[in-house]
């Protein structure tokens, strides 16, 4: 289980205090084929080839734009743990992954909220989980809904997409969202730029 220091957005550093502008990272794992009826096999499911493929895609996006996780959080389920791994291992990530119930498939708002209320003051988190619950828990996040009732935004994470939410603001505002398309499109302009040009003779 995920142990962590008590939340706090303030770090003392000998007589001067620093704010932290805390990011966290919603990431719905990769691809991984097909569920399973038995939720206990279910769990096991590895990442399919497109899923391993696409990690590696993300990650070289997300070094291009110099980004760097203090902390990667993932569901106890194969499919996120690997996706959390790969992306940690690509993005020279030098922590271990930590694991939260929290972000299981049968997580609850109330379980994310103590999982948040439990975070150290860290610039980058990346969490890793599923849907419907990740969906909701972001949704939540940044509608200001903290019991669990009434409407929340409504945000469509597809396997592999990654949203930004800066929780400094009040409420916590959504920056960014990659999706897994635009993810495949900045991957192959960056790839693509990188080749060198060869002049035919």
């Amino acid at each position: 289980m995920l142990q962590l220091r008590s939340f706090n957005f303030y770090y003392l550093s000998l007589h001067y205090s620093y704010i932290i502008q805390m990011n966290l990272y919603f990431l719905r794992h990769a691809s991984a084929g097909v569920s399973r009826p038995n939720p206990v096999i279910d769990a096991r499911r590895p990442l399919d080839r497109d899923g391993k493929q696409f990690c590696l895609q993300l990650a070289h996006v997300l070094n291009g734009m110099k980004m760097q996780f203090d902390l990667i959080i993932s569901s106890p389920l194969k499919r996120s743990l690997q996706t959390a791994s790969l992306i940690g291992t690509e993005t020279a990530y030098e922590r271990s992954v930590q694991i939260s119930p929290a972000l299981s498939p049968s997580g609850t708002l109330a379980d994310f909220r103590a999982m948040l209320d439990s975070l150290p003051p860290l610039e980058n988190v990346l969490i890793v989980g599923h849907n419907p619950n990740l969906t909701i828990f972001l949704g939540a996040l940044i509608s200001g809904r903290n019991d669990g009732t009434g409407k929340v935004a409504g945000i469509r994470l597809r396997k592999g997409a990654l949203a930004r939410v800066d929780v400094e603001r009040h409420p916590p505002t959504l920056m960014w969202l990659l999706d897994p398309r635009i993810v495949r499109v900045l991957y192959l302009s960056s790839t693509k730029s990188s080749r060198r040009n060869t002049a035919k003779k």
